[in-house]
């Protein structure tokens, strides 16, 4: 008698852990479950690709310091960093002496529409 209850309990429990094994995998398998899935390795792959790119960054800025150094380019240190050098300014002689045509320079011409369907 007790054989019998013995395995029937066991019985019993295992398919009740069987079912809730089952109910699980089902529930994993919703639309739901799955689009939050989806949306949780899609932001650990956002994450992921944001710190490729600052390493790649920092690579660069590495490599280009390295370059300088190299070319014996060393920036100036009372400039930030986002700052770059503008070129110093024209000379006024050959701006004066510029002989090119100027737009205030050319003969008035009449305006043609090259887009026009013919």
């Amino acid at each position: 008698m007790f054989r019998r209850a013995f395995w029937f309990t066991a019985g019993a429990a295992a398919g009740v852990w069987a079912t809730t094994k089952v109910n699980r995998q089902l529930k994993k398998l919703t639309p739901e479950s799955l689009a939050a899935l989806a949306a949780d390795k899609a932001v650990e792959a956002g994450h992921r690709l944001k710190d490729f790119a600052l390493d790649v960054k920092a690579g660069m800025i590495q490599r280009e310091d390295e370059l300088n150094d190299a070319l014996g380019l060393h920036q100036d240190p009372d400039r930030p960093d986002n700052v770059t050098a503008l070129p110093g300014p024209r000379r006024p002689r050959a701006i004066q002496n510029d002989k090119r045509l100027r737009a205030t320079d050319r003969p008035n011409l009449t305006y043609i529409n090259r887009n026009e369907d013919h």
